[in-house]
């Protein structure tokens, strides 16, 4: 999505926007407010596993790899195809890896958090977690394009969707599942 040129995705704006008033990479700014992040987990009373500490180290330096492998100024074709890629694949990402319940990354682990605190959907508590990002990362100076509205207004929509079909269940789970929608509506 950076190299599409059409807006990063809100936590991208952050990054950029502290990138903007400290010395450190793009990466070094993501690895060091996912652990920030973790904080906020406590009130939740969500806990930190090997995918979350994975998920910190592996986007950091994932993000810095893809700025150097990726062309800048690419055609318009190009920039429209990273970007509706890069909202569906983190989509998916996300479902995929929480739904395999390794444990979700820090950002991810808020989103799942406050769903399961407050009994919301992951759609809407995505959604309004990646505008509050938005706001603070445009007001430091990151860079706002169409591509970051459309992140976050259907980030959230398509990680829920992908999860519902993805994620992984146990046997007990499944089967409770399938014998709920076997029972006619009562």
């Amino acid at each position: 999505m950076v190299r599409a040129s059409l807006g990063v995705n809100p936590w991208s704006v952050l990054y950029e926007g502290l990138a903007h008033h400290t010395s450190l990479s793009f990466g070094t700014i993501s690895a060091a407010l996912g652990v920030l992040v973790l904080l906020l987990w406590i009130p939740l009373k969500q806990r930190p596993t090997f995918g979350t500490v994975a998920n910190i180290v592996v986007l950091a330096y994932a993000s810095d790899l893809g700025l150097l492998l990726i062309p800048q100024h690419l055609g318009l074709p190009a920039q429209v195809g990273l970007l509706v890629g890069g909202v569906l694949l983190n989509g998916f990402s996300v479902a995929v890896y929480v739904g395999a319940r390794f444990g979700p990354g820090p950002r991810d682990g808020l989103m799942t958090g406050a769903s399961a605190a407050t009994g919301r959907s992951i759609r809407l508590i995505r959604t309004l977690i990646e505008i509050v990002v938005l706001a603070a990362g445009w007001l430091l100076g990151g860079s706002v394009g169409v591509g970051t509205v459309l992140y976050a207004l259907t980030v959230g929509p398509t990680a829920q969707f992908f999860m519902l079909r993805f994620a992984y269940r146990s046997r007990d789970e499944a089967r409770t599942s399938l014998t709920r929608r076997r029972q006619p509506p009562g």
